[in-house]
């Protein structure tokens, strides 16, 4: 899953996909509606690559979290009820045991939920893990010979 060119802009609801980046500006497609925008960085624009979610333990990339949910739903759309705080902390829970109940908000978790839901949408959510990882296995020889 590549969430490199997925951005959120502060004060603007969705996702926004980057287009083209300019000297002072970004040009960004909103994955609601598909219109095209110019986005600045005084704007609040975050890449959703470099977004993590508190554990108790090490950071969690959000992408982890959107992979875990996927596992949950069987690539569907979350369908609990985003008005629920329960519900949204339990489900949370169940997705992220660990997650850190006193820095991740509420406000957090459903807006985790709806992106996801949004990404979906868009078919933008997949179990792949990075290239890196595939190509380090690849190297590795497939059968030893221990010498005597």
């Amino acid at each position: 899953m590549d969430l490199s060119k997925i951005l959120s802009i502060t004060g603007k609801g969705g996702l926004f996909k980057l287009i083209s980046q300019g000297k002072n500006n970004f040009i960004v497609e909103s994955l609601l509606d598909g219109k095209r925008q110019p986005a600045f960085s005084h704007d609040g624009v975050a890449n959703l690559e470099n977004i993590s979610i508190f554990t108790a333990d090490e950071d969690v990339p959000l992408h982890t979290v959107f992979q875990a949910i996927f596992k949950k739903e069987n690539g569907a759309k979350v369908t609990i009820n985003l008005n629920d705080n329960n519900q949204l902390k339990n489900y949370f829970a169940e997705v992220l045991p660990n997650y850190d109940r006193e820095r991740v908000y509420v406000s957090n978790i459903k807006k985790i939920m709806v992106w996801y839901n949004l990404l979906i949408d868009h078919n933008l959510v997949d179990l792949e893990e990075p290239a890196e990882k595939e190509s380090d296995n690849a190297t590795e020889p497939a059968e030893t010979t221990p010498e005597a």
